[in-house]
């Protein structure tokens, strides 16, 4: 009997979106697409195989400023050139309908696609070879069709980038889980040396000095505020620039220093100053681009006109001088959404006043005239999102950084204004994270995170997005995988100390003592507090050092560290005579000084106006006094003492007496944490639900 012939089995065709594009049949062999919007026709696609994508949409991406129906003509005649050449392959890859335009997955195998499959399959070593390989090459790169297609392919890199993160975590996790540490710290590392390259190396790095401005006239004048405002803003939508966080610049404003100082220590290699100069004849702005390195010069522009023709047309003018700034460094231009600002004149000069307080919240009084000012803009102009944001973050402030008693409802009067911003305008990153903040408050992390994620998909340079995604990360124990965007917020914000607090305690927890150290110190130097500091010398057993920096603290009681609410003026002597007895219970290791001072934190947790009070907090959490913190958190979170969670995952005595009590999952199922995990992956000390049996 003859046997039955077989057909063939069709390989699909390898296609590389990773850096340079490539096509490849069965055997290996290259098969060239000659016309470039094929290329780049293939790469959309394949970006999301199987998923249609619009033709009316194609067509505006890729043949952008045509008329609607020479671009239809030239998709036509694209798609037919893509079959001819693709058919003598056998691979009719592409599935067209009138409307739209998909790539059948089971005829492709892209490198991307091949990744997410080793990922979420948990085959370690192939998706670690395949992060080494891609590691510094852009996805989708040289797809260069004008504005609206490096737009589309930037949303879509920064979702696929959070997919592949998601993915990575959660196999991080199962590989620990089942006692492999070894090989998950190989998957990521890979993982960072391939995201960190990537994101960093290839950015120019910027600061925008607050320009100079020089009145005539007299009355409030704002302008030069909001010619930085709108610079940053444009620019921060640039995907190749790294603009420096505004709390930086401001740091440094003052000090005297010549230009290329500036740039050394914002770690930038350019410079944005300018001047605004108002007289009777009209308002002036000049603005050059300087070379940090040198203080030279390498591009300037000045502009004329009138207060009113600057403000009604500042979206117009800024986004002129930013695509200019982006030609000179050499940059593509990102247009994105537009913010939607006001078009009141007075609503705009509040908002600009309201916001520079709450970056000055430690000043005494800052944040409470900024919310004053917010308020008042709002009422000119209840469609002004940014300004909501603005209020939404100085409710956070004040429930952070002032003696506010009533900071749960702070923070909902915060969760409140950013919602309405983003129901003004869904691109608002960061009201996206101030929501977050208040989910912690409601025992709802998972939600927290879930917001954070998608704040950093919307707004991934600013580094208030980024901080606030790596401490979420902190709070439940993921420290792997927030380091790379508390790193990411040191970049864009590199003179912020809040920030390196979060970077000295990741170190800690990670076992990384000297970068801990390292970290602890820049805080200090900044102006911070040396809590943390004190912390890792302790852990370090420096306790003699330990206890110095933690007593030394007390110098910035009623500046930095905002007095408990509720709490007098207290003499220099009972001050000292607490942080001494405070400084030894945390530092010391010496069982009675901690016995004592926790007996000290559990009346004041019965005495105070806020018994939640980091105050209480954090000592708490640093001597390992289980039932005071479990009690506390499971009665109450609040913006001020959720920083305190990230001390729970360092694995030293007495801290891990907390993780390791009887209790602890219980009361992690109580705040929300163990929801959390189940969804977005368990902590790097936990890697494995430990309610099953082991």
């Amino acid at each position: 009997m003859a046997l039955e012939e077989t057909a063939p089995v069709e390989r699909p065709l390898a296609i590389s979106l990773f850096g340079d594009f490539a096509v490849l049949d069965a055997q290996g062999s290259d098969i060239s697409i000659s016309n470039r919007r094929g290329r780049a026709l293939l790469v959309l696609l394949c970006l999301a195989p199987g998923n249609a994508i619009e033709r009316e949409q194609i067509s505006k991406l890729l043949w952008p400023g045509r008329f609607t129906q020479q671009a239809r003509a030239s998709l036509r005649q694209c798609l037919y050139d893509l079959n001819r050449q693709l058919q003598p392959f056998g691979s009719d890859i592409l599935q067209v309908s009138h409307a739209r335009v998909a790539i059948k997955p089971a005829k492709i195998c892209t490198d991307l696609g091949t990744l997410e499959a080793a990922l979420s399959g948990g085959d370690a070593h192939s998706a670690i070879r395949l992060l080494n390989e891609t590691s510094g090459n852009t996805l989708a790169a040289g797809m260069a069709f004008g504005e609206p297609l490096e737009a589309w392919l930037a949303g879509r890199r920064l979702q696929i980038e959070s997919r592949l993160r998601i993915l990575a975590d959660r196999l991080s996790s199962a590989l620990n889980a089942a006692g492999d540490q070894r090989v998950a710290e190989e998957l990521m590392t890979a993982w960072r040396m391939r995201e960190n390259p990537t994101r960093r190396q290839k950015r120019v790095g910027v600061a925008v000095l607050s320009f100079a401005q020089h009145d005539e006239i007299g009355g409030e004048f704002y302008l030069a505020e909001g010619v930085v405002d709108e610079l940053y803003a444009h620019l921060g939508r640039v995907s190749d620039i790294a603009v420096v966080g505004r709390t930086s610049v401001d740091a440094l404003t003052g000090l005297g220093l010549m230009l290329p100082e500036f740039a050394e220590r914002l770690n930038v290699a350019y410079l944005i100053e300018g001047m605004v100069r108002r007289t009777l004849s009209g308002v002036f702005i000049t603005i050059q681009l300087i070379d940090g390195p040198s203080g030279r010069e390498i591009w300037s522009d000045r502009l004329e006109g009138t207060v009113e023709t600057f403000l009604n047309t500042r979206q117009v003018f800024s986004a002129r001088i930013a695509t200019n700034i982006c030609r000179a460094l050499g940059v593509s231009m990102t247009t994105g959404t537009q913010r939607r600002m006001t078009a009141n004149r007075e609503a705009y000069a509040l908002y600009l006043q309201g916001r520079s307080l709450v970056q000055r919240s430690m000043s005494e009084g800052a944040v409470a005239k900024a919310v004053e000012l917010l308020e008042q803009a709002l009422q000119l102009d209840a469609g002004f999102a940014e300004a909501w944001t603005a209020l939404a973050e100085a409710h956070v402030h004040t429930a952070v950084y002032t003696p506010c008693v009533e900071r749960v409802a702070r923070s909902e009067q915060a969760a409140i204004c950013a919602q309405r911003a983003l129901e003004l305008d869904s691109s608002q990153g960061h009201a996206l994270v101030l929501l977050g903040i208040h989910e912690w408050t409601r025992f709802n992390p998972g939600a927290a995170l879930k917001y954070a994620l998608e704040a950093y998909q919307l707004e991934p340079n600013n580094a208030d997005v980024s901080v606030r995604l790596g401490s979420f990360l902190l709070y439940l124990g993921r420290t792997r995988a927030a380091l790379p965007y508390i790193e990411a917020a040191i970049e864009q914000d590199p003179v912020y100390g809040r920030n390196y607090g979060m970077l000295c305690i990741a170190h800690l927890n990670l076992g990384n003592h000297d970068a801990a150290l390292a970290a602890g110190r820049r805080m200090v130097d900044l102006g911070m507090p040396g809590l943390h500091l004190a912390t890792v010398q302790a852990a370090c057993g420096d306790h003699a050092s330990a206890i110095e920096t933690y007593y030394r603290t007390r110098l910035l009681m009623g500046s930095v560290i905002t007095p408990p609410p509720g709490t007098g003026v207290i003499s220099e002597e009972t001050r000292d005579l607490y942080w001494t007895t405070a400084a030894r219970g945390v530092c010391s290791g010496e069982p009675d000084a901690r016995a004592t001072y926790c007996q000290m934190l559990d009346m004041l947790h019965a005495a105070m106006a806020d018994p939640y009070d980091p105050s209480i907090a954090w000592p708490a959490i640093w001597m390992g006094h289980a039932s005071l913190v479990m009690k506390l958190y499971r009665e109450r979170m609040h913006p001020a003492n959720m920083p305190g969670l990230m001390s729970l995952w360092t694995d030293v005595e007495p801290i891990r007496q907390i993780r390791l009590h009887p209790e602890f999952i219980s009361f992690a199922e109580n705040i929300g944490l163990v929801t959390a995990w189940e969804t977005y992956g368990w902590p790097d000390l936990m890697p494995g639900d430990p309610r099953l049996p082991q």
